[in-house]
């Protein structure tokens, strides 16, 4: 069985085939960079809050706020922190021992809620590109695909043969097209969908988070 000839079968293709693949290609690449860099990201925040969780709660149990905060932007990867810190901010007056109004722990809940949605959106950056490019691949591929079927039977009526080696070109290119749109659009598709379930994670962490800080604070308020 032989090899597959990369540069045989571009040599082949027509110009519109040519550039479906250049398409593909930039797809593919953009895709990958977005798949390292979330994962790059999502693996900061799970190590960084993993260590940021017990050392913050360390120093509330003694009142010490701006210690907290302080600690907070030392893992400025966490999401975690990033949630708790501003809620935080709006306590920072309030350090050991001094009684916290009502009305200010209301303020540090909405200052947790806005931190929660602003992180959520951070860490959905490039996500869409990906949605995108997992539902439009294919059917980039496909295009090409039958751009080479019409270059096939176009062979067929130049050659005036219905021998395969009049069409042979036209569907190596139909089949390069599609087996490459699925190429990119498989990992994108999977990418996305992990991605999201771990978003979805990070969302039940900054929330629970959030109403254990607020909970903290009503408990040594009382």
């Amino acid at each position: 069985m032989g090899s597959i000839n990369i540069v045989e079968l571009w040599n082949q293709m027509g110009g519109i085939a040519r550039g479906v693949v250049i398409i593909l290609a930039i797809m593919s690449a953009w895709s990958f960079a977005v798949m390292i860099e979330r994962w790059l990201t999502y693996r900061q925040a799970r190590k960084q809050s993993r260590m940021f969780t017990p050392a913050v709660a360390e120093v509330l149990k003694d009142g010490k706020i701006e210690e907290a905060i302080a600690l907070g932007e030392q893992y400025n990867k966490s999401h975690l922190a990033k949630v708790l810190v501003s809620g935080l901010q709006e306590l920072k007056p309030y350090g050991k021992g001094k009684e916290i109004p009502g009305e200010t722990l209301d303020g540090s809940r909405r200052a947790l809620d806005r931190a929660t949605a602003i992180c959520i959106e951070d860490l959905k950056r490039g996500l869409s590109g990906l949605a995108t490019i997992g539902a439009t691949a294919p059917f980039v591929g496909l295009f090409g695909t039958t751009i080479g079927i019409i270059n096939a039977f176009q062979g067929m009526k130049t050659e005036e043969t219905a021998g395969i080696a009049a069409v042979a070109g036209g569907i190596a290119e139909a089949l390069v097209t599609t087996a490459f749109g699925l190429f990119v659009a498989v990992p994108a598709v999977w990418a996305f969908n992990i991605f999201t379930n771990r978003i979805e994670t990070f969302t039940v962490e900054m929330d629970n988070s959030s109403s254990e800080l607020i909970d903290f604070f009503l408990k040594k308020r009382s």
